[in-house]
């Protein structure tokens, strides 16, 4: 989480230092204007982010009832820990930065400080949506779809919606005043926020059991596929089910746009043909590598129970990679987007979902052997891994599902050609395919050895 915190800070310090010059050099226009013209952009995806990594504010309250304390007291110091959240002033190291680079090159002072504060108080207006629609999917799924729409609208041309959003964020620079607009909705927003939580804060209503209607899913046609299929059915279950495994899919759709910053040429240094396949393995393998890598944690609640049980290891294994395989082919049909910058983009995009099928499901399963880290499925506390799931082992299988591919493609690229670069890496992945057996056989073994050591890290609190 450290090394995560320091390189969005070096990634927003780095932005903030240099994209004026960056903009300026491009010639693409004033460079406050432009950063203004995708602030929407840049609002939207801090929303995104904070929803699903944002920790809400929770108070034990239990300990305050003995003493003199007013509703009103605990719960602005609830909301107090949300307003010094790294997801709050870590943007301070992007826009204190641009400012003063703005400041060095002439821009008004009262117009740079009102735009400055502006901006800062819409992060703060952002931090209090997400607390009041937190766990509220609908609302969450919803924005989200909206913004990746209007982000390929812009793209292909259709609609432009910074044309309308634009001129918001100008004025704030140009009338410094209409500053105070935002602030207003940021204490509006606290207010509401601040209005709920005292409303809600009884003890009664925490202990109260939540009633939810109870529905029951058959998926009987999974049946006819034996022990197989009850596992298959397990995990569909788990992803429509839980806060957490639905996470992992949304990561994993998320991915297939990845390959936009490699093929649509949005930053140069990626392009190039090397990285276009490490590309097509992320595209296609999204689901795979944030689900994959945590088998068997998301069953750790019950996996001991399940270990007690004449279960065999191949049979449960094989559930989970069918399930990532299947992923795997709805990512690549859902990526053929990517034959709108040629074959070579599509022809990366195969090859790396063919090497994901034949080599790095293999690896991703292998990996989870070692990686004890029990789940909370009911929370998205750390989504995106945890320190435990990183360790000399896992580290080590990293190499080949990602350095491998591309030294594979570089032999053929400068033995051949481009094409059978691609070649290549498909045989690999076909290759993998063949021995599959062979593969099950020594990730049963690792599995059944690990299994004790894994048994004892699930009775852990996660």
């Amino acid at each position: 989480m450290a090394f995560g915190a320091l390189y969005f800070i070096g990634v927003f310090l780095s932005l903030g230092v240099g994209v004026y010059f960056i903009i300026e050099d491009a010639d693409l226009g004033d460079p406050l204007r432009v950063v203004n013209q995708f602030m929407i952009y840049y609002l939207a995806f801090d929303m995104v982010f904070r929803y699903m990594l944002q920790k809400m504010p929770v108070t034990n309250i239990k300990p305050l009832l003995y003493l003199p304390f007013k509703k009103s007291q605990v719960v602005y110091y609830s909301l107090g820990k949300t307003a010094v959240s790294f997801f709050n002033w870590s943007h301070a190291f992007f826009f204190v930065p641009f400012s003063i680079v703005l400041l060095t090159q002439d821009y008004g002072v009262a117009n740079v400080v009102g735009w400055h504060l502006g901006l800062m108080a819409l992060i703060y207006c952002n931090n209090f949506i997400n607390v009041l629609v937190n766990n509220k999917n609908n609302v969450f799924y919803g924005i989200a779809g909206l913004f990746i729409l209007l982000g390929v609208s812009q793209y292909y041309g259709w609609f432009d919606i910074t044309t309308y959003t634009a001129p918001l964020f100008d004025i704030l620079f140009d009338i410094p005043v209409t500053a105070l607009i935002p602030w207003a909705i940021l204490l509006a927003l606290f207010g509401s926020a601040f209005n709920y939580f005292k409303k809600n804060m009884y003890l009664d209503g925490g202990l109260a059991t939540k009633a939810s209607e109870a529905k029951t899913e058959n998926l009987d046609w999974l049946n006819r596929f034996g022990n197989l299929g009850t596992f298959l059915k397990n995990d569909i279950k788990l992803i429509k089910r839980n806060k957490r495994a639905r996470t992992a899919v949304i990561m994993g759709f998320f991915f297939i746009f990845y390959g936009l910053l490699f093929f649509g040429g949005a930053v140069e240094s990626y392009d190039n043909p090397f990285m276009k396949i490490f590309a097509g393995i992320f595209v296609t393998g999204g689901f795979l590598f944030s689900f994959g890598q945590y088998v068997p944690s998301w069953d750790s609640s019950y996996y001991p129970l399940m270990m007690s049980q004449n279960i065999q290891y191949k049979e449960y294994l094989s559930s989970k990679w069918y399930l990532v395989i299947i992923a795997t082919v709805i990512s690549t049909f859902l990526a053929t987007f990517y034959l709108y910058y040629g074959w070579e983009a599509y022809a990366a995009v195969l090859a790396g979902a063919i090497y994901n099928v034949g080599i790095n499901s293999y690896l991703v399963l292998w990996g989870g052997a070692y990686v004890k880290t029990p789940i909370d499925l009911t929370s998205n506390k750390k989504a995106f891994g945890d320190k435990q799931a990183f360790n000399a082992k896992t580290l080590l299988l990293t190499l080949p599902k990602l350095l491998l591919p591309i030294i594979i493609y570089t032999i053929g690229h400068f033995a051949i050609s481009p094409a059978a670069g691609y070649i290549f890496v498909t045989l690999f992945g076909v290759l993998g395919f063949v021995f599959k057996d062979k593969a099950f056989e020594i990730i049963e073994k690792i599995y059944k050895k690990e299994k004790y050591k894994t048994l004892v890290a699930y009775k852990q609190k996660a």
